[in-house]
């Protein structure tokens, strides 16, 4: 059957929003340090935007921006505002062209209101808190190593594809984010390595 305008199956599709990147930690923007080999892969291979701003200093004005493509507004972000619900979100206009849709984070997605914010823009939650727990290599306060995020995010994944529903999936990363520790042995700076450490180990796990 058709769904909603398309005139042939869409595509799945994921959006990976990295904690604390900032353009200046990237080969495709001129760093030399090599810390993002994979990133900077797929900027070359894909579409990569050289116009692009911040929102803000916080993720979750990015995380405004990225789900409502608005600029920011004055006060508190809308992710943490009452009466949120249902707003033009690219997750819920997906949703009515029959897309499952996700919200999947490395922490509890309590913080900042995110659970609060998508389940009432009817994506699915999932976060720290439904990983299995044998799934869980390595975790700090903040919370699990992102490749922890990602091994379950592709658990999702096949279970969407199962149902036979195109999906939309928001993830969160969290690695790059202080105390900067990760499992170790993975990539060639020792944990805790600091920003640049975390910067090389997000984009090891995105790899």
């Amino acid at each position: 059957a058709q769904m909603g305008p398309f005139t042939r199956r869409p595509r799945n599709i994921v959006l990976i929003s990295v904690e604390s990147l900032s353009a200046e930690f990237l080969g495709a923007y001129g760093n030399r340090a090599g810390l993002t080999p994979n990133l900077d892969r797929l900027a070359a291979e894909g579409l990569r935007f050289t116009r692009f701003f911040a929102t803000g200093t916080r993720t979750v004005r990015g995380l405004e921006a990225l789900s409502l493509g608005v600029p920011p507004v004055p006060g508190q972000s809308i992710v943490r505002r009452p009466g949120n619900e249902h707003l033009a979100t690219v997750g819920e206009i997906l949703e009515h062209q029959g897309y499952q849709i996700y919200f999947l984070y490395g922490g509890y997605g309590y913080f900042d209101n995110m659970n609060a914010y998508f389940k009432g823009n009817d994506y699915d939650i999932v976060d720290r808190s439904d990983f299995p727990p044998a799934s869980i290599v390595f975790e700090n306060a903040w919370g699990v190593a992102d490749e922890v995020l990602f091994a379950n995010a592709l658990r999702v994944f096949d279970q969407a594809t199962a149902r036979g529903k195109p999906f939309f999936a928001h993830v969160m990363t969290t690695s790059n984010h202080r105390p900067f520790t990760y499992p170790a042995g993975r990539i060639d700076i020792p944990s805790p390595g600091g920003r640049e450490g975390g910067v090389k180990y997000t984009d090891f796990a995105i790899g």
